[in-house]
């Protein structure tokens, strides 16, 4: 199942070590608990608008960019979710089909 939490929180984590910041760096910047945008980062936690649009003020990241990040985890994470078809030999289903 994907989480919507986990994918942003990844989302974030990456931006954040990419810039080569660190968490209380971002969490001062942002005004946000250092121990809160630690469960948000790993997806323990919900984040809500307002403190999403503070991290990104924190981390001169669109929230727009940030969501087409989360999008594309999110639909990679469906792609490797997929279930597989598997092929059934035309054979078996003249003899399902007889039966």
């Amino acid at each position: 199942m994907i989480l919507l939490r986990r994918e942003m929180g990844d989302a974030l984590r990456e931006c954040r070590v990419g810039q080569g910041r660190t968490l209380r760096d971002i969490s001062s910047a942002a005004s946000v608990s250092l121990g809160y945008l630690s469960e948000i980062e790993r997806g323990e936690k919900e984040a809500s608008s307002e403190l999403l649009a503070a991290v990104c003020g924190a981390l001169a990241l669109p929230m727009s960019e940030l969501l087409e990040r989360v999008a594309q985890r999110a639909a990679r994470a469906e792609t490797a979710c997929a279930p597989v078809a598997l092929p059934v030999p035309q054979n078996l289903t003249v003899q399902a089909s007889a039966a």
